[in-house]
């Protein structure tokens, strides 16, 4: 039985003021060994990226190294199930991102159930995605984007990393506001799919910020606005969609969680120590240059997230009827 919402909520709260049942140290003495944190992605992308920044401050801050582990496949799941199944030490923890809510709508059946089996840690960041289009299509803003789908029903085709993800919900959300016809077309990741943007095999893409950002620089894609709810310091010239599509938001975000039964003394002190880092000039400067916005605060704040963008995709996912593939 899927965990409800409320219960969610209610135990993140609780992480912060309820004992752990599996306490091996504490808080005072944690971590007194080497810690894995697992990321369900190959390394090199902005999961990665974000694993080793947050890593290192751990290290230097909690005395012991924090090892970012890859693992990835399965759309996260293989990732995820490893970290679920750990010892609830606070010695194996997850770098939960978007893929973590999706797939809760997107597989019918999986080993684990995502909101019921973690405990969330801490929020570290988050960063829109951009509407681009390839510089052949003759569309430069939201408005003509959607005039142009309107008028060639059918004929457009966005690009995305992958059937359920980040980027291809994102799609489907503009497909929904908007009342267009795009057609999905999906690549075995975004690397693929921005080649074939380039190149103009697609003609549209809603790619995550910090991935696009060097092409758009160099007049390789044409942005025509970001998906968050307000605009971007890293490209502040950019619109939101929802100035022409009332109420869209879609962004990429990661952060922290451990499997369930973590005592809470070790995952306040993780939570300490990752709010520390987002508040130091130095470390924060590092996500922000990347267009990537701070997610600080308690544990049962980023429960609360985690908890909004499942039900929020689940919609999406359900409305698009998206199956995995």
């Amino acid at each position: 039985m899927k965990l409800s919402r409320r219960k969610f909520l209610h135990t993140a709260a609780g992480a912060a003021v309820v004992p752990g049942v599996a306490r091996v140290a504490s808080a005072s003495d944690y971590p007194t060994r080497p810690v894995r944190l697992i990321i369900g992605y190959p390394p090199g992308g902005s999961a990665d990226m974000t694993a080793r920044l947050t890593g290192q401050w751990l290290s230097e801050r909690l005395g012991q190294q924090f090892i970012v582990e890859s693992r990835p496949g399965g759309a996260t799941n293989i990732a995820t199930e490893s970290v679920v199944r750990a010892a609830p030490d606070g010695y194996t923890l997850l770098l939960a991102a978007p893929a973590n809510a999706t797939n809760v709508a997107l597989f019918a059946q999986l080993n684990f159930d995502f909101m019921r089996d973690v405990t969330p840690v801490a929020g570290i960041i988050r960063f829109p995605d951009v509407v681009e289009v390839n510089p052949s299509v003759p569309v430069h803003t939201i408005p003509e984007l959607i005039s142009y789908a309107k008028a060639n029903p059918g004929k457009l085709n966005f690009a995305s990393s992958g059937i359920g993800s980040t980027l291809h919900v994102a799609g489907e959300l503009f497909k929904m506001m908007a009342g267009v016809d795009i057609v999905h077309v999906p690549y075995r990741g975004g690397g693929p799919a921005l080649v074939d943007l380039m190149s103009g095999r697609v003609q549209l893409m809603f790619d995550n910020l910090p991935t696009s950002l060097e092409f758009i620089k160099a007049g390789k894609l044409r942005p025509l606005a970001v998906t968050i709810a307000a605009r971007s310091p890293v490209v502040p010239d950019l619109p939101t969609v929802a100035d022409f599509v009332p109420g869209y938001e879609a962004s990429a975000w990661y952060g922290i969680v451990a499997p369930k039964g973590t005592p809470a003394e070790i995952v306040g002190k993780l939570n300490k120590a990752i709010n520390a880092m987002l508040a130091d000039p130095a470390a924060s400067a590092r996500f922000i240059d990347l267009g990537a916005s701070l997610l600080p605060g308690s544990a049962a704040d980023f429960g609360n997230l985690i908890a909004n963008e499942t039900e929020k995709w689940g919609k999406v996912i359900k409305f698009a009827g998206i199956k995995p593939e």
